[in-house]
C-alpha cells in the first residue's frame, strides 16, 4: 500500500498529541528547558542537513528565489490564517496558541528530508522503512510539543497527510519521466536547502529571531527546477 508509511506518520502525530494532553500540567520551567533542548536539537539537525550540499549555488539560488514567491503569495500569512480559523473552531478562549502550535509544529513536520525522501521511497520502491523512523521521532516530539503548545499540534498531522501522500503517489510514476542523475541531484540539493529552513525553524523556537520560514517553502520547487536546469545545460 503505497500510503501506509504516511497514514502511520500521521496517526504518530495524533496519538503523541493525545499522550503529550495527558502530561500537560508539568512545571513552566521544565517546559521551558524542554523547548529549549528541543530547539538546540532542531538547530543541529538542520545544520547537518545543510552541510551535504555538493553545489551550495543551487542551494542559495533556491532560497532566494524561493522567499520571494513565498513573501509574494505570503505563505506564513495563509498558514497563520488556517491556524487562526482552526484556533476559533475548538479553542476560541486560547488566542494564539492553537496557531502558534499548529504553525510550529507543521512546519517541523513537513520540512526536511525525511518527509521527502521517505515519500518517495513508498511510491518507488514500496518501502515505508524511512516514515517508520519519521513516525517515531514526529510521535515522540507530539508529545513533547503537545505538553508544551497544546491541542494545536494534532493539526499538523493534516497537512503531513496530504504532503506526503501527494509526493507518495506522484512518486509511483515519476521514474517514467525524470532521469535517476536528476532525482539523486534533487535529493542532496533539497537535503542542503530543507536543512536550512529547519535551521531557522530552530532559531524561531529559541526566540533568537522571527524567520517566517513558512514563505521559504517554495525553496523546495525551484531546488528541482535549478537542478534540471543545471543537468541539462552545464556551466
Amino acid at each position: 500500500m503505497v500510503l501506509l508509511g504516511t497514514l502511520v506518520n500521521a496517526l504518530a502525530i495524533v496519538v503523541g498529541t493525545l499522550l503529550g494532553l495527558v502530561v500537560k500540567n508539568i512545571p513552566e520551567r521544565i517546559k521551558v528547558t524542554i523547548m529549549q533542548a528541543i530547539g538546540l536539537a532542531v538547530i543541529v539537525l538542520g545544520i547537518g542537513m545543510g552541510l551535504k550540499s555538493d553545489q551550495y549555488l543551487i542551494v542559495i539560488g533556491s532560497l532566494v528565489v524561493g522567499g520571494l514567491l513565498g513573501e509574494r503569495w505570503d505563505l506564513e500569512g495563509k498558514l497563520n490564517q488556517l491556524g487562526k480559523w482552526l484556533e476559533k473552531k475548538v479553542s476560541p478562549n486560547e488566542e494564539g496558541q492553537v496557531t502558534k502550535a499548529f504553525v510550529t509544529t507543521t512546519l517541523i513536520y513537513v520540512v526536511g528530508a525525511m518527509a521527502i525522501l521517505g515519500a518517495l521511497d513508498s511510491g518507488l520502491r514500496g518501502d515505508h522503512s524511512i516514515l517508520y523512523t519519521k513516525s517515531m521521532l514526529d510521535g515522540f516530539s507530539a508529545i513533547i510539543f503537545a505538553s508544551t503548545l497544546g491541542f494545536g499540534v494534532i493539526f499538523s498531522a493534516i497537512p503531513v497527510l496530504l504532503y506526503q501522500g501527494f509526493i507518495a503517489l506522484f512518486s509511483t510514476q515519476i521514474d517514467q519521466f525524470i532521469p535517476k542523475l536528476i532525482m539523486e541531484a534533487f535529493i542532496v540539493e533539497m537535503t542542503a536547502t530543507g536543512g536550512i529552513m529547519i535551521l531557522a525553524i530552530g532559531l524561531n523556537l529559541l526566540g533568537i529571531t522571527k524567520i517566517r520560514v513558512a514563505n521559504l517553502l517554495p525553496s523546495i520547487i525551484v531546488t528541482g527546477l535549478l537542478v534540471s536546469i543545471v543537468y541539462y545545460w552545464p556551466f
